[in-house]
C-alpha cells in the first residue's frame, strides 16, 4: 500500500520567542516492512543550523536551531511510505523461558533486546502492573499469547478518552485511570511486560483512518498513533519483534506507518526543545494519512532530499 503522510505543527508564541534549539523524529522508518520512497521537512522560519543524524535507538532525527526572534513555528514533515502486510510469528516460546533468556548471568550471550527490559522515564516496573498482567500470563503459556490477551484486556478494559490525560502522565496513572489514549494504552502494556521481565519497545506512527460512510476524508483530521512492540527470543539464533496495538485490539499491518522506536514517549516525541521566551503558546498538530494510488507512486527519493524551508 502507499501511504502519504502529511504531519504539520504550528506554535504561535506570545511574547515572541527568542531563541530555540528542536529535535524532531518525523522522518518515518526505512525498512521492517516498509519502504520510505519521499521525505521533506520544511521549517518556517527558516533555521540558523539544522543537521541530521541517526540516535542510539536507529532513529533518524533532525535538530534545528532558530537564533533570531519569531512568534510563530510551522514544521511541515511530507512523506510517502510503501508498507506491505507483515504477519505475526506462528509460535513463541514460554514467557518465562523467553525472560530468562533476557535475565543476566555471567558468561551469557548480549541481547541487544535485555535494554527494553528495564524503566524508562514514563514506564517505571511497578508490582501494580504485574498484578494486570497476571492474568494473562499464566504457568507455561507462550510469550506470544500472552501478549496477544493482554493487547485484548487493555482493548476492553480502558476507555479511550482524549481528554483524561495529557502528554505528560506516568504509566502508572493512567493503569489507575483505566482511560487515555494510544499512548497511555502502549504505557501501560510496556509497564506490564517489562515489569515481568519482558523486553517491549514503545513504537510511534500513524494508522490510516476511514471517513464514515458517505463522508470525504477530512484534510489534518488523523493523529499520530502508538502501539508496542514486544520482544520473542528464539530457541536457537536472534529473536524477533512483534507488533501489537492495544488501541485497536489487533497487529499493526498495511494500513500502518511506523514512524521511530524507543523506550516510551520521551525517546521519540515527534517534536521537542528549549526556548528562551514565549511564556505562552498555541499548539496546533495537523495529521492527514492518505492511500496513494500505484500511478502517482514517486520513485524513490535521495535520503538528503529535504526542503529547507
Amino acid at each position: 500500500m502507499l501511504l502519504h503522510v502529511l504531519h504539520e505543527t504550528s506554535y504561535a508564541y506570545a511574547p515572541a520567542v527568542k531563541t530555540a534549539q528542536h529535535v524532531a523524529h518525523l522522518r518515518p522508518a526505512d525498512g521492517a516492512g516498509q519502504r520510505l520512497l519521499r521525505h521533506r521537512l520544511s521549517i518556517h522560519p527558516a533555521p540558523a543550523q539544522r543537521s541530521e543524524d541517526t540516535d542510539v535507538f536507529g532513529n533518524a532525527r533532525c535538530f534545528f536551531g532558530l537564533q533570531s526572534a519569531h512568534d510563530h513555528l510551522r514544521v511541515v514533515a511530507d512523506s510517502v511510505v510503501s508498507t506491505s502486510a507483515h504477519a505475526l510469528p506462528g509460535e513463541s516460546l514460554p514467557w518465562e523461558e523467553a525472560r530468562e533468556r533476557l535475565r543476566y548471568h555471567r558468561g551469557a550471550e548480549y541481547d541487544p533486546a535485555a535494554e527494553f527490559v528495564f524503566a524508562s522515564p514514563y514506564v517505571p516496573r511497578h508490582a501494580d502492573f504485574v498484578d494486570y498482567a497476571r492474568a494473562s500470563f499464566g504457568p507455561g503459556r507462550p510469550l506470544l499469547d500472552g501478549a496477544r490477551e493482554l493487547t485484548a484486556r487493555i482493548h476492553a478494559d480502558f476507555a479511550y478518552v482524549s481528554q483524561a490525560t495529557d502528554a505528560s502522565t506516568p504509566a502508572l496513572e493512567a493503569l489507575a485511570l483505566r482511560k487515555g489514549v494510544c499512548q497511555d494504552f502502549a504505557h501501560v502494556m510496556l509497564g506490564c511486560l517489562r515489569s515481568l521481565g519482558l523486553p517491549a519497545r514503545y513504537v510511534s506512527g500513524y494508522l490510516l483512518t476511514q471517513p464514515p460512510p458517505g463522508q470525504t476524508r477530512l484534510v489534518g483530521s488523523d493523529a499520530s498513533h502508538a502501539w508496542v512492540s514486544v520482544y520473542l527470543p528464539a530457541a536457537h539464533g536472534p529473536g524477533c519483534w512483534a507488533d501489537l496495538d492495544p488501541t485497536n485490539d489487533r497487529a499493526p499491518g498495511e494500513d500502518y506507518v511506523t514512524l521511530a522506536t524507543g523506550r516510551d514517549f520521551s525517546d521519540v516525541s515527534p517534536i521537542r526543545g528549549v526556548i528562551h521566551g514565549g511564556a505562552n503558546h498555541t499548539l496546533r498538530v495537523a495529521v492527514t494519512v492518505a492511500p496513494l494510488s500505484p500511478p502517482q507512486a514517486p520513485t524513490i527519493a535521495d535520503p538528503t532530499d529535504q526542503e529547507p524551508a
